[in-house]
């Protein structure tokens, strides 16, 4: 049985309504105050609540998929790329990701069938949602995603066109369940895109967290992780490697909400030669050790270099300011980072450039980030370029597998410091 199915959920629901019945059952032959009697209790407590919190758990986790299966759970993940059946595509060719050696391949459709409201029919139409898996060529790391293609992009007009990218980022533990069913990425740019407030746009849904169950941020983590390296040179490599994607920086962007938000700016301007434009749904400001990371950042003389490296207020006031463009978004009432995403706006110099979003309430979840998308998305849009290279006609093509309202809240863009 798998970690997320709901025969695992059924059955450990299953238990914990045997163990709430015997616990009636036996406890008036329990109910003696001799030692046996009294430890007898303990047990029947203590084994009923084990089992009515695991049934929550499994439920909790099916519903938000914050691991996909047993082995993510107990830390057990893939290190190293394996061998793949390539794949057709909806004409019933090839996909065009090379078999051997191939840094992006097909996954299970397990998740992707459980989300909601994705496209259907006709690619070149409505537009596709692949379920694929990531192979960091420099780091070993195997990461699942869902790539969203454009109807544009399975358009004869658009053959030998490549497309702008935003890499979207789940926070911790999230996966892309929830970025896709939860935070309705591709469902949200497919209707921008349609209605002609989006330009076409491949949206990548990926999770931060290649080492479940750690939290590694967007650390480089000395001895350990290297989840920088991943998101900011293997994904790129991978992805341009696998689609019709841009190859200048300009044309990529990354978004994310929570520790993913951190995590998009923190690439944004740590890589800009990258990422150019990141939008941060209430993120924090600088990352910090704590239970769920464990000790990022090493010891000896180089752990404050890199502690202060991973603190954008830091490098706001003793860096150069990368050029780049990024969006921030943080509810006055009902969260509480609202002081410091209005001092990193102020901290903001020239040439880089900072809009937000800031609501008048809303809380650190999926309502209030879903509410902000769409403004993010089309901010995002007015950022990124077209890209103008084209697929050499002599190469095979690669086939696959800005500020406005929102709400009532409007963006306001800033160059500069923020008077």
């Amino acid at each position: 049985m798998g970690l997320t199915s709901e025969t695992t959920v059924d059955v450990v629901a299953a238990v914990a309504v045997v163990c709430v019945a015997l616990l009636v059952w036996v406890w008036p032959r329990l109910a003696q105050r001799k030692v046996r009697h009294v430890l007898g209790r303990l047990a029947a407590i203590g084994v009923t609540q084990v089992t009515i919190i695991a049934a929550f758990a499994c439920w909790l986790n099916s519903s938000y998929q914050f691991f996909g299966s047993w082995d993510e759970l107990f830390g057990n993940t893939d290190t190293a790329p394996v061998g793949v059946t390539q794949a057709a595509d909806h004409n019933g060719g090839a996909t065009g990701v090379s078999v051997k050696g191939a840094l992006v391949q097909p996954a299970s459709d397990e998740q992707l069938n459980r989300v909601s409201g994705l496209p259907t029919g006709n690619p070149a139409v409505n537009g596709k949602v692949e379920s694929v898996k990531v192979i960091g060529r420099r780091t070993g790391v195997v990461d699942p995603a869902f790539v969203y293609l454009p109807p544009q992009y399975f358009q004869k007009a658009y053959a030998r066109q490549r497309f702008p990218v935003v890499v979207a980022l789940s926070g911790y533990p999230g996966s892309i369940f929830n970025l896709a069913q939860y935070l309705r990425v591709s469902q949200t740019a497919g209707q921008l895109q349609r209605s002609g407030q989006m330009q076409p746009t491949i949206m990548v849904m990926i999770r931060p967290t290649i080492a479940p169950p750690r939290d590694t941020e967007c650390v480089n983590v000395p001895g350990g992780p290297q989840t920088e390296t991943f998101l900011a040179k293997d994904l790129p490599q991978a992805l341009k490697s696998a689609y019709r994607v841009g190859h200048d920086a300009s044309a990529w962007g990354v978004m994310g909400y929570s520790s993913g938000g951190s995590c998009a700016l923190q690439l944004t301007m740590r890589n800009p030669h990258v990422y150019t434009t990141a939008a941060a749904l209430s993120p924090d400001y600088r990352v910090k050790d704590d239970p769920t990371t464990g000790n990022l950042f090493g010891s000896g003389l180089g752990r404050v270099n890199r502690v202060n490296g991973h603190d954008l207020m830091w490098r706001l006031k003793h860096l150069p300011a990368p050029q780049v463009s990024v969006l921030v978004a943080e509810s006055k009432h009902g969260e509480r980072g609202y002081p410091q995403t209005l001092a990193f706006i102020k901290a903001v110099k020239a040439p880089m450039r900072v809009a937000s979003i800031l609501p008048e309430s809303g809380s650190h979840n999926f309502p209030t980030w879903v509410r902000e998308m769409p403004a993010a998305l089309k901010w995002m849009n007015q950022q990124l370029t077209f890209p103008q290279d084209v697929v050499p006609r002599h190469l095979p093509k690669k086939k696959s597998h800005s500020t406005v309202r929102a709400e009532g809240t409007e963006p306001k863009p800033t160059t500069g410091t923020r008077k």
